[in-house]
């Protein structure tokens, strides 16, 4: 995950479009596709900012080059989407189209996870640095201020352009061990 971005180098229009359609092609139960993305470029990122991360809290930021990311695409999931889809004919019988209650998983969520790994991996083959975090502070005045309706859920944002080559601060968890494939694997059963 990249913390600090080159502010002189913009992320080509046709780039993002590229990583956008790359995503669209991630599973997705029924192909519902239901995830959207808001981008936001130029004074659009600053106004991000402003409203998640205002002035009195940057004192002390301990990454100043995140803000300076050219592109922050915001990740949407569409749960009425799934319930639409699962209503059609061909999925009528699974009664899922009901209630997101009824479905085992909220796949809203899985899929646009999905979506959005594809793109940060997409973003990695095109030379670009990428930094998925949460929107955690005043989430319902980023929605108003860019319209987000309320029935989609923010899954968090995603930083997106060339990395600052000359800063390499790795994150707090960083010198965490990562578990092998063996602490993960259980064949046959648990």
């Amino acid at each position: 995950m990249t913390r600090s971005f080159d502010a002189t180098r913009p992320v080509p229009a046709d780039v993002i479009e590229h990583l956008v359609a790359l995503a669209a092609r991630a599973p997705s139960a029924g192909k519902t596709q239901g995830w959207h993305v808001v981008v936001l470029e130029g004074g659009q990122t600053a106004g991000f900012w402003d409203i998640t991360l205002p002035q009195e809290r940057r004192q002390g930021f301990v990454w100043p080059g995140l803000l300076a990311a050219p592109v922050i695409l915001l990740p949407l999931a569409d749960p009425q989407a799934y319930l639409d889809r699962y209503s059609e004919t061909d999925k009528v019988a699974t009664g899922w189209g009901d209630d997101v209650g009824a479905w085992s998983a909220p796949y809203w969520t899985i899929d646009t996870s999905m979506a959005i790994m594809t793109l940060l991996l997409g973003a990695q083959d095109h030379g670009l640095g990428t930094l998925f975090f949460a929107v955690s502070r005043n989430e319902p005045v980023l929605r108003e201020r860019l319209g987000i309706p309320a029935r989609l859920d923010l899954l968090g944002a995603i930083a997106l352009g060339y990395a600052q080559q000359d800063v390499v601060r790795p994150g707090r968890s960083a010198p965490r061990r990562r578990r092998s494939a063996e602490e993960i694997i259980h064949r046959g059963r648990w």
